[in-house]
């Protein structure tokens, strides 16, 4: 089904919940492919950790923006957006439907909403900044942000001291509040008809799931592939070894901690990862939310059929 608006479906939610599973079924029912969503998948040579679609998959369904960017690159969500835009114009092109998969929230949104870039850090106005904060404490900053940027102040708490910094370094820098850089900011995908589901499990279901796929992660040699990292020359504070499983792994490494504590360290970050997310998509309008596991006959079944809906709906808008 090609509808004629441009159209993306999306598969977001917690992590764990099956999203994969379900972007494969639907890839294959509306002749799609799969654009990942997801911060740490874009590295190569790291699979285990970040739980990519097996290679099998992947031959079965392209799937875009696996296994990019080297370790010690330092991936940004600017760059997500251009890469991601390219390939789902890329995809639209070619006829097929382009399905975005992941749980990363700040790509989605970058790239749907838009993304002020910013100018560049300036490393000497932040030590200014954070010199300040450091005398006259952090309120003092979030004061100054109220009256310079009060939009942006209501978001920003005062214990978020990169946030607060940030947007006074673009406020310096610019002469212009960040809140008014973003409200000209447009998504590239502004024309397109963005089709959005969200995956949820209640805890009682998804933690013995975060704990089994942490011991399909140890038994399938995640410490050997951090091993191997840092044996080719990637450093521990690369971004790639700074996410859930790697930087746990790193102290484990380190002797901070035995592999049963580790493991159980692991499965609580995930947890309280797995609440951030849902409290950071249910902020994203028009996202339909799905209570099921994406690998379930039911939850596919379901999202198949509310997909069919919205790209009826499209074939009938008139394009803008």
């Amino acid at each position: 089904m090609r509808p004629s608006r441009p159209t993306v479906a999306a598969i977001l939610g917690q992590t764990a919940t099956g999203k994969s599973a379900l972007a494969l079924w639907l890839a294959r029912r509306f002749d799609g492919e799969i654009i990942n969503c997801d911060s740490t998948a874009v590295y190569r040579g790291l699979d285990i950790g970040t739980d990519k679609p097996s290679l099998a998959d992947r031959q079965a369904v392209p799937h875009h923006l696996i296994d990019i960017v080297d370790p010690s690159d330092d991936y940004t969500a600017a760059r997500y957006v251009a890469d991601a835009s390219a390939a789902i114009h890329d995809i639209q092109r070619r006829g097929r439907l382009p399905i975005l998969v992941g749980g990363t929230g700040l790509y989605y949104r970058a790239l749907t909403r838009g993304l002020f870039p910013g100018p560049g850090r300036d490393a000497a106005l932040r030590q200014r900044l954070e010199d300040v904060a450091q005398r006259r404490g952090r309120e003092f900053l979030h004061r100054m942000l109220v009256r310079i940027d009060p939009f942006a102040a209501r978001r920003i708490q005062p214990r978020d001291l990169k946030r607060m910094v940030r947007a006074l370094e673009v406020y310096f820098l610019t002469g212009t509040p960040m809140s008014d850089h973003f409200a000209r900011t447009v998504s590239p995908l502004a024309a397109q008809r963005i089709v959005t589901f969200g995956l949820r499990l209640p805890s009682d279901l998804l933690k013995p799931r975060l704990r089994r796929r942490v011991d399909e992660q140890f038994a399938a040699g995640v410490v050997d592939e951090v091993r191997r990292a840092l044996a080719s020359g990637v450093s521990r504070e690369a971004k790639a070894l700074g996410g859930l499983v790697y930087r746990q792994i790193l102290d484990y490494l380190d002797g901070a901690r035995d592999e049963a504590a580790t493991r159980e360290l692991i499965v609580r970050e995930n947890r309280r990862y797995a609440r951030r997310q849902l409290i950071w998509f249910r902020k994203e309008p028009n996202l339909v939310w799905v209570d099921g596991a994406g690998e379930s006959p039911e939850t596919q079944l379901l999202v198949e059929s509310l997909l069919r809906e919205h790209l009826s709906e499209a074939d009938r808008e008139p394009v803008s």
